[in-house]
């Protein structure tokens, strides 16, 4: 087993973050010998799971499906948690409408109706789900009220999960192989045999009866960027794993896999100016999503979204497409007194792109690139067009907006007039990109002709279907785990039946 070329498995998983983790759970308990290909070497393991906040959409149909998932909250905690209800349907209608009603709907009853008992069995593997009392709540009269259908996070975020996950590999005997880049998939009379991949500078070949594709979309492809999501994002900054290439998708379509979903589509958020090329493990919180308790300008000084559209979790996504589009491809978000203490840590990290002054004029004196007088002029209007006989509240769509404006903000409106006043200079930052492979519920790969090709299965960023035009905030976690798992009980049941 030590020689990687001669190296024999019953299912083989590629990728290394939470998608690839939950399928190597789930093929390894159903007694699968399981090997886990990665490419990143073992310091930068996790994939975009990594880099993420760790907040998981999951349907629920109130508090007490909630204790299920977080057992260990204290009675102070329930007394003072307004969970409300997040039910199947809602969730699924998110989905559904946030895709144009061009997602897959057989991908998305499966993962509804899965997400609750997927996360109950990823709880008993060791990851342990706090509230997320921080990033998505706010406390109103004496309790915190959740918005925006995101309720539960994994306990140390993106890193908490991924380390519960790989702890629980190694607990199970999993056999992880890192700095593996899979270069082929191996067949023999169509059925999948194993994979190819370079290490230490060589080929090396492991067999399997079964693949388990989850090695993220590609993001981290500059050239496929400018190729399929078009002109200027080449330019993008990356904001997670720099391994997600698309050289697993390529090598499954060289064998005959479907393409689905929205190639030219992608997540990508406002974030940091200055933020590295690519996502260092050791600098999160390079993102800035909480635009809705302020404005957003461009170098023309102008206005050039509704901040307050939706809660912002619903329009983070295409943020980063929205300022890209702009002079210079960069902006500044804009808060005053009233709503910069609602920021959550992501704006108070050391190395953000942060000015701060007392006044407004001593504000916009030191933003460069920016027209200071058609500055001065759009906060001018957006204050004056605030309706201010409606109450702030930040935790339901409050519909305190503006009247009037060329671009109105439609809920929570709050005029910038009270110092100290903050900037924070914003760029475009990819997360990961919507088109991928075709799957069935059952989270087999399927063939250009249509039928699935045998022995082959995937979960996570490179499945196409689930995503259109924007996506809900921590639906891709929940999205990786369900079909995840899924995958790997299929993917061993497979093995077994070849056997």
């Amino acid at each position: 087993m030590s020689d990687a070329q001669s190296l024999q498995a019953d299912v083989i998983v590629v990728g290394g973050g939470n998608a690839a983790l939950c399928a190597a759970l789930a093929a390894s308990e159903a007694g699968a010998r399981t090997v886990v290909v990665e490419r990143a070497p073992e310091a930068s393991r996790g994939g975009n799971s990594a880099f993420t906040g760790g907040a998981f959409r999951v349907a629920y149909a109130g508090t007490d499906d909630i204790l299920k998932l977080v057992p260990d909250l204290s009675e102070a905690e329930r007394a003072t948690s307004d969970f409300g209800s997040y039910t199947a349907e809602t969730f699924g209608d998110d989905l559904l409408s946030m895709s144009a009603y061009r997602a897959d709907t057989e991908l998305i009853d499966t993962l509804v109706g899965r997400s609750h008992e997927t996360l109950a069995w990823m709880r008993g593997h060791g990851v342990r789900f706090i509230p997320i009392y921080g990033r998505q709540a706010f406390k109103i009269d004496g309790r915190f009220k959740f918005w925006g259908g995101l309720t539960i996070e994994a306990s140390g975020g993106g890193l908490g999960l991924v380390d519960a996950l790989y702890a629980r590999a190694a607990k199970l005997g999993i056999d992880v192989r890192y700095e593996h880049k899979v270069t082929e998939l191996l067949t023999r009379d169509g059925a999948i045999t194993g994979v190819a991949a370079q290490a230490e500078g060589r080929r090396c070949e492991i067999r399997a009866p079964s693949v388990i594709l989850a090695s993220g979309g590609f993001h981290a492809n500059t050239e496929w960027r400018a190729r399929y999501l078009g002109p200027g994002w080449d330019l993008a900054k990356v904001r997670g794993s720099r391994y997600n290439t698309g050289n697993v998708i390529e090598a499954a379509m060289r064998i005959g896999a479907c393409s689905r979903g929205h190639w030219s589509g992608c997540h990508s958020v406002f974030y940091d100016a200055n933020a590295p090329e690519f996502g260092d493990i050791h600098l999160l919180n390079q993102q800035k999503n909480y635009f809705t308790l302020g404005i957003v300008v461009n170098a023309h000084g102008e206005r050039f979204i509704d901040e307050g559209e939706d809660f912002r979790n619903y329009t983070y996504s295409r943020m980063g497409a929205e300022i890209l589009r702009q002079p210079g491809g960069a902006g500044w978000q804009i808060f005053d007194s009233q709503t910069s203490p609602l920021l959550p840590d992501e704006y108070r990290v050391r190395h953000a792109t942060r000015m701060v002054a007392d006044s407004l004029p001593e504000l916009i004196e030191k933003l460069d690139g920016v027209d200071r007088e058609r500055l001065h002029k759009t906060i001018r209007d957006y204050n004056a067009a605030v309706d201010r006989g409606v109450a702030f509240n930040p935790a339901v769509k409050d519909d305190r907006r503006t009247r009037g404006l060329a671009i109105d903000k439609s809920n929570w409106a709050m005029p910038l007039e009270q110092g100290p006043f903050v900037a924070y200079q914003v760029t475009c930052g990819i997360t990961c990109t919507y088109g991928g492979l075709a799957i069935s519920p059952q989270a087999e790969v399927l063939s250009e002709d249509g039928p699935p090709i045998p022995g082959l299965y995937a979960s996570g960023e490179l499945v196409g279907g689930l995503y259109y035009n924007k996506y809900p905030g921590g639906a891709g976690l929940t999205a990786g785990a369900v079909f995840g798992r899924i995958a790997g009980r299929a993917a061993a049941a497979h093995s077994r039946n070849i056997h």
